[in-house]
C-alpha cells in the first residue's frame, strides 16, 4: 500500500507469500515482470553473498538518481513552455487594461476636431 499502486502492491503480497513458502525473494519479482531485469538480478546476488541490504540501497539509490535525471529533463521541457503560457496571459492582462484608455484618447481627439 505504500506504493500507491495497485500493480506493484499485488506483485509485493505475491512475493510475500512466495517467500514464506520458501523460495528466494528473486524468484516471485522475477516471475511478476512489472520491475526492470536489474531489480531480481540484483536482489539474487544479495542473496547468495549475504549482502541483501547493501543490494537494497544501492538499487534505490539507482532509481532514485534515475527519477531526479526524468525530472530534470521534464522541468527544462516544460519551463519554457510555462515562460510562454504567463507571457500570454500577461500580455493580455496589459492589453485588456490598456485598450480601452487608447479607445476612448482617440474618440476624445476625434471628436474635438
Amino acid at each position: 500500500r505504500a506504493s500507491g499502486n495497485m500493480v506493484i502492491e499485488e506483485a509485493i503480497v505475491y512475493a510475500k507469500n512466495a517467500i514464506s513458502e520458501g523460495k528466494t525473494m528473486a524468484e516471485p519479482i522475477e516471475e511478476r515482470s512489472i520491475f526492470p531485469d536489474m531489480v531480481p538480478q540484483m536482489i539474487r546476488v544479495g542473496e547468495s553473498t549475504g549482502a541483501l541490504d547493501q543490494m537494497m540501497n544501492k538499487i534505490a539509490d539507482f532509481y532514485e538518481e534515475e527519477v531526479d535525471a526524468a525530472m530534470s529533463g521534464l522541468t527544462k521541457i516544460i519551463e519554457p513552455l510555462m515562460m510562454v503560457f504567463l507571457g500570454g496571459i500577461i500580455g493580455g492582462l496589459v492589453l485588456a487594461m490598456y485598450l480601452p484608455i487608447f479607445e476612448l484618447a482617440g474618440s476624445l481627439q476625434g471628436g474635438g476636431g
